[in-house]
């Protein structure tokens, strides 16, 4: 039984205020999946602790800095069920966890944290790691 909406609105909240898009179905996510060339950002969302302390915050942090994902979304584990299944699938190799912060590149998995690395540290380390994997994943902007 999904969480209830009102409970967990907060929470989304927490993540659309920047910008970040829910995917609230399997068909929305294979199309963020399949229909985004480039950097895709999917924060598996949870509501516990981790993800309000540590999580979120953490994206929020990344998120300032100046290389981003061309697309950054966003599925919640305990309310958008199927649409946080369908995610999962195409984290290969990689046991469900939320919160979770998984990058793809035109399609393909090419980073991925997970909940033990996520609950032992900081918002701060977090957005760290997270803009080392932008450097590497994500276009640089083009100069004309």
């Amino acid at each position: 039984m999904p969480y209830p909406e009102f409970l967990i609105a907060p929470m989304r909240e927490e993540l659309t205020r920047l910008g970040v898009e829910e995917l609230r179905t399997a068909e929305a996510v294979d199309e963020a999946v399949k229909g985004s060339p480039g950097t895709l950002m999917i924060v598996v969302n949870s509501v516990c602790g981790c993800a309000a302390g540590k999580a979120r915050p953490g994206v929020a942090l990344a998120l300032q800095h100046g290389l981003k994902p061309e697309r950054v979304a966003t599925v919640f584990a305990g309310a958008d069920i199927d649409a946080t299944d369908c995610a999962r699938q195409h984290f290969a190799g990689y046991p469900p966890s939320s919160p979770s912060i998984a990058m793809l590149q035109d399609g393909k998995l090419v980073y991925m944290m997970e909940r033990h690395q996520i609950e032992n540290r900081t918002a701060e380390a977090i957005a760290e790691e997270l803009t080392a994997a932008f450097d590497k994943h994500c276009a640089k902007p083009t100069t004309v």
